[in-house]
């Protein structure tokens, strides 16, 4: 493949919020159209250990990544022997490639690792990133090393309270990373092919102690030029603030305010933001609130740009879905609700059955359901209600019993659930 392909399936991605997604990859977390939603149909309802299981492959260290999916290509992080590493399987479970990277950092809180964040890929290459700071690029197909850095070794060192969350980002020519967190924040741009570092942008807005942190991914489109956009622009949320940013040079556009109005010290943010047609969709407060704000302006527009806010709904961790206008956001506790993004009007509510496991993968909807899954491997599956006055009812679901904050990934009828331990392929036989 040429260079210059690559390149363009990276445009690819970043146009796909505003056409139809590209079916048979999962190249980021949030899936091809960066929303949470998977193309496609022939997804099982059901399953459990013995029950549509095509396979199950123990990874050799733990981890907490979603995994990324080109092709026949699935690629997980995870800790070997106190190093970073990367491994590669196909389609059938087996591994294809492993590389290790640097020295491991170990996660502190019991639901984390060294390797919460997840990998990025464009078909040609893959870019991981880690707890240690350690940040790559490796070739897809064999897992040769590309470049390499170290982002805490190269601008300071991690002041998180907790471990590493974020994820990188495409746009046509960088790798982007945010790093928010107390002290010196910013986002750094290094070049897709050769990791040299094309810009900095220095990221420090006010928050105060803890809320000046956060473990959310960016949120990369297509700009808009009708809203005065640039080609390319980054959303960010974290420290009380979404920020927009040329993705060519990471110049703030404009920012939003207001988020912690009574400055919580305690407001670290982990979701991450969601694309909703025209309106940024940012969940914050420890899952206390949901700011919609409008595209384009500039500077403050902290007063002219929000379209609506609710405080009686949210998401501390899992980052919303988004789908034919509603906005799917799932509670730690278990409420998920169909939210219409143009209004920020509930269309229905569901309370899954409550456990003293919380939610922390992100839902994902898929050949019109909603998969959802708790920490404890139970997930659940929920009908899209045609009627916007019904609620959706429970039509599956199923339980691996292992720790699982990793988002599920549906590809080509399969869906791939990464545990702390595991990859488990689901389909049908």
């Amino acid at each position: 493949m040429q260079r210059s392909s690559g390149r363009a399936v990276g445009m690819g991605l970043l146009m796909a919020t505003t056409v139809t997604a590209v079916a048979d990859n999962w190249p980021t977390w949030r899936g091809p159209a960066l929303d949470g939603a998977a193309a496609g149909g022939g997804y099982v309802s059901e399953w459990g250990p013995e029950k549509h299981v095509l396979w199950r492959v123990m990874l050799p260290g733990i981890g907490a990544s979603t995994p990324a999916v080109w092709g026949e290509r699935l690629v997980v992080t995870c800790t070997i022997d106190d190093k970073d590493a990367v491994i590669c399987l196909d389609r059938a479970g087996k591994e294809v490639w492993r590389k290790t990277l640097g020295e491991a950092r170990a996660g502190k809180h019991k639901k984390a690792t060294g390797a919460n964040s997840s990998p990025v890929t464009d078909g040609e290459l893959v870019w991981v990133y880690f707890k240690s700071g350690e940040l790559a690029c490796l070739d897809l197909a064999k897992g040769a090393e590309r470049w390499r850095t170290n982002l805490q070794r190269r601008f300071g060192e991690d002041t998180l309270w907790w471990d590493l969350g974020t994820s990188p980002v495409l746009t046509t020519n960088a790798v982007v990373i945010a790093v928010m967190q107390t002290g010196p924040s910013y986002l750094a741009a290094f070049d897709r092919e050769t990791g040299d570092l094309l810009w900095k942008h220095d990221r420090d807005v006010p928050a105060p102690e803890e809320a000046a942190q956060s473990y959310s991914t960016p949120l990369v489109t297509a700009g808009d030029p009708a809203k005065g956009e640039p080609a390319e622009v980054l959303f960010v949320l974290g420290a009380d603030h979404v920020t927009a940013h040329d993705a060519a040079n990471g110049r703030e556009l404009w920012r939003v305010g207001g988020l912690n109005p009574e400055a919580n010290g305690f407001f670290r943010s982990i979701a991450s933001p969601v694309l909703a047609g025209d309106l940024v969709i940012a969940p914050y407060a420890r899952g206390g609130t949901i700011t919609a704000i409008r595209r384009g302006g500039s500077g403050d527009v902290s007063t002219s740009h929000v379209a609506w806010v609710r405080k009686d709904v949210g998401s501390d961790v899992p980052t919303p879905a988004f789908k034919d206008g509603r906005i799917v956001v799932c509670g730690d506790k278990g409420v998920v609700e169909g939210i219409d993004a143009a209004t920020g009007r509930t269309i229905w509510r569901k309370q899954l059955p409550k456990n003293r496991s919380a939610y922390s993968a992100s839902p994902v909807v898929v050949d019109g359901r909603v998969v959802v899954v708790r920490e404890d491997g139970t997930a659940s599956v929920l009908g899209w209600p045609d009627d916007p006055g019904q609620g959706p009812e429970i039509v599956g679901g199923g339980s691996l019993e292992e720790m699982t904050v990793a988002t599920p990934v549906c590809v080509d009828g399969r869906i791939f659930l990464r545990t702390h331990e595991s990859l488990w392929c689901i389909g049908d036989k």
